[in-house]
């Protein structure tokens, strides 16, 4: 059984922290390890007491949620349930990377559902602390203190660099990490904050930069076509002119992909 989630309430009305701390237990796996009525107070007790989650209320005297969850190093910082009285406040909470926010007063229902997230959360910080460990221990073993989780995943420790057969994307989807091999990949293209690998069989979309997907892509069929598209040059049928210089590219799937003008140089085996 895993140890208990230790919880840290901040709230300046007494009564709401009463409320929440009555509500939180009859929750096995809750420990109520202190209480704050200020942000000033709140990130002493984060400082001392250490807890896995703040349940943090967002309008209080001096320094609000939002101005208490920004003083919070980030070597330091819990997991956060933002409590307030105003809805409205919903979407700067999720933009300040909290979990869930409940609308007071509590109901036991949303409370619920907001450990349910906490606990799903707490998991995967767990196992990305997990693999942590182990990339600095096969870092040790290698000589390597830069290891990254692609490198160890793809062999590169004990065999050196992987054949282009055998190359693969490293893909983390919630507490899932995906190898996509590089021949299965057909483009990718972004989505706002999103990148969506697109593959022979399913699209499977990350938190990425083109950016970073470049870095990791290292074999030469994949090219920047766009600024917002990496294609699978193999992968390309036919090329056709289009206007000021860019061209449409149709893919063996019968996807059609704008190469601008700027990026033609990517492709000289391809230019007319």
């Amino acid at each position: 059984m895993s140890d208990p989630i230790r919880v840290l309430l901040v709230d300046d009305e007494p009564l709401a922290r009463r409320g929440l701390s009555l509500r939180l237990a009859g929750q096995d796996d809750v420990e109520i390890v202190g209480e704050a009525g200020d942000g000033e107070a709140a990130l002493e007790q984060v400082k001392s007491l250490a807890p896995d989650l703040m349940f943090l209320d967002v309008q209080m005297p001096g320094l609000d949620g939002f101005q208490t969850l920004k003083a919070i190093p980030a070597s330091r910082m819990p997991l956060v349930v933002f409590v307030t009285a105003f809805d409205h406040y919903a979407i700067r909470a999720f933009e300040n990377s909290a979990v869930d926010y409940l609308l007071k007063p509590v109901d036991e229902e949303r409370l619920a559902q907001a450990l349910d997230r906490v606990r799903e959360q707490r998991r995967e910080r767990e196992a990305g602390e997990h693999c942590d460990q182990l990339l600095r221990l096969l870092g040790e073993v290698a000589g390597r203190p830069d290891l990254t989780l692609e490198q160890a995943l793809e062999g590169e420790v004990a065999a050196g660099q992987s054949t282009a057969a055998t190359q693969r994307l490293t893909i983390k989807d919630g507490s899932r990490i995906i190898r996509v091999p590089f021949n299965d990949i057909r483009w990718i293209d972004a989505a706002g904050d999103y990148m969506c690998v697109h593959t022979s069989n399913e699209t499977h979309v990350l938190r990425s930069t083109m950016a970073a997907l470049e870095k990791q892509l290292t074999d030469p069929r994949f090219q920047r076509v766009h600024r917002s598209t990496i294609v699978n040059v193999e992968r390309v049928r036919e090329m056709r002119p289009h206007i000021n210089g860019e061209y449409f590219l149709t893919l063996d799937c019968g996807q059609e992909l704008k190469l601008s003008r700027s990026y033609r140089d990517r492709l000289p085996a391809l230019k007319a």
